[in-house]
């Protein structure tokens, strides 16, 4: 993210700088860059639609190994385990098909197999009344405690198909942004005749 950040404020400081000062490399350099990134978006868009099962496949052994590997004191990919604690919370869903995901957790399935263990051991983030927003949580027993039974797999799904008309129209408003850029680039580009560099300012 941070290299795309830089690309996109590197690309518009030359687009303003080539701007102010009519400088037509600058100005080709912004199109050419502006172009690049509109055609690998829609180069993005079409693999994503036409690869959407196998990235699905692959979405799912992802949150499998999260779920399996999830530890949240041990402060390691606590990123990840926040995200997928806050899909869990706002969705409303345990796991990725069901909430018996999570009895393949390690430390979940240690608690269970352990014949000391007199708790049954659950992710806070799947029930609605924990007052815990991440890590596990301990009861008496499963029935003691109201999870969430659906799947975020099927929860996700939902919200897409919910928010499908949302999510196209920001993907085609921020096309029209950067079509309109490379439009206005070439009229530029075409306005000016006589390329004075010792405009550029020097730092």
């Amino acid at each position: 993210y941070t290299t795309l950040f830089d690309l996109t404020m590197v690309m518009g400081f030359l687009g303003c700088i080539g701007a102010v000062n009519e400088i037509r490399c600058l100005l080709g350099m912004y199109f050419t860059g502006l172009l690049l990134i509109l055609i690998a978006q829609v180069a993005a868009g079409v693999l994503i639609y036409l690869q959407r099962d196998t990235l699905k496949t692959e979405l799912s052994q992802v949150v499998h190994k999260l779920i399996v590997n999830y530890n949240y004191v041990d402060d390691e990919n606590t990123s990840s385990e926040d995200a997928w604690d806050y899909v869990q919370r706002s969705l409303k869903c345990c796991g990725w098909t069901g909430s018996q995901n999570w009895t393949e957790n390690l430390i979940i399935a240690n608690a269970a197999n352990s014949t000391n263990s007199s708790v049954w051991m659950y992710a806070c983030s799947c029930s609605p009344t924990s007052t815990k927003d991440n890590g596990l949580c301990a009861a008496k027993n499963s029935t003691s405690v109201p999870i969430y039974t659906n799947g975020c797999m099927q929860q996700v799904e939902s919200w897409l198909q919910d928010n499908i008309g949302i999510i196209l129209g920001v993907c085609v408003g921020v096309a029209v942004v950067e079509l309109l850029g490379i439009i206005l680039s070439i009229c530029l580009c075409r306005s000016v005749h006589n390329e004075d560099y010792t405009k550029v300012p020097k730092y």
